[in-house]
């Protein structure tokens, strides 16, 4: 015998819609004391009366949100994602939530889920007419661009004489880019670098010679080992400023 299939996240939700609707009881998340609970029916009978009155049973009652996870398995929602599962239908508009005191209060009446489709159905209906009416402008420059375009063989000609034209341009974009290094912006470019990467060989040339000459000054015993490191780092006997 086949296992059972367990139901959808879909599935759940609407499960778990039809608990509240079946019930309409406000559910708590966290304990709370009896003044919360006053303040809670106080709250919606001022603000809420409109909905309480459209509904088949105005009768309300408090329970823990522990007991929606026991409402859950009857209806094929485990109790461990019952939390998950109202938390997502909150996310959606489907299921209120509203914080009290230190307690936590979920509910939904069904008059509240068909304001909710009422205006999701009212917004799709103007991103159609939106859409409908861009459509209806795209085609409209379309028919406008097509005028004086065509098929006919004096459009056939001019195309294929675009085709030569654009092939002779890349062919002569290629042949000028080999000739880049004779550009004289680039040769000039070229020169003052020259230029600059000289005066700074001669700069250092001249730092090397002053630092050579406080050396022999200063450590006139060491003259051979000074010598030594002069030839390990280049400095040899024809070191000498560029001309």
């Amino acid at each position: 015998m086949s296992k059972k299939r367990g139901l959808s996240l879909e599935e759940k939700r609407e499960q778990m819609l039809q608990i509240f609707y079946e019930t309409q009881d406000f559910f708590l998340k966290k304990r709370d004391s009896k003044h919360g609970r006053v303040m809670l029916l106080s709250l919606i009978s001022t603000i809420v009366p409109s909905i309480l009155a459209s509904e088949k049973s105005p009768s309300l009652s408090l329970n823990k949100l522990k007991e929606l996870e026991k409402l859950g398995p009857k209806k094929g929602v485990i109790s461990q994602s019952v939390k998950d599962v109202v938390q997502s239908l909150v996310d959606d508009d489907l299921v209120l939530k509203d914080k009290i005191g230190t307690s936590v209060y979920f509910w939904s009446l069904p008059s509240c889920a068909g304001n909710q489709l009422r205006n999701t159905c009212n917004k799709f209906k103007d991103d159609l007419s939106s859409s409908k009416k861009r459509f209806m402008e795209l085609v409209e420059q379309r028919d406008k661009l097509k005028k004086g375009r065509e098929e006919s063989d004096e459009r056939e000609a001019a195309l294929e004489e675009l085709k030569t034209v654009e092939l002779e341009h890349k062919k002569l974009k290629e042949e000028l880019a080999s000739y880049a290094d004779n550009d004289p912006a680039a040769l000039e470019a070229m020169k003052n670098a020259t230029e600059i990467a000289h005066s700074a060989a001669n700069r250092w040339t001249d730092n090397i010679f002053t630092l050579q000459q406080w050396c022999s000054t200063n450590f006139p015993e060491a003259k051979e080992q000074l010598e030594h490191m002069y030839k390990e780092v280049g400095i040899t006997e024809d070191f000498e400023y560029l001309q």
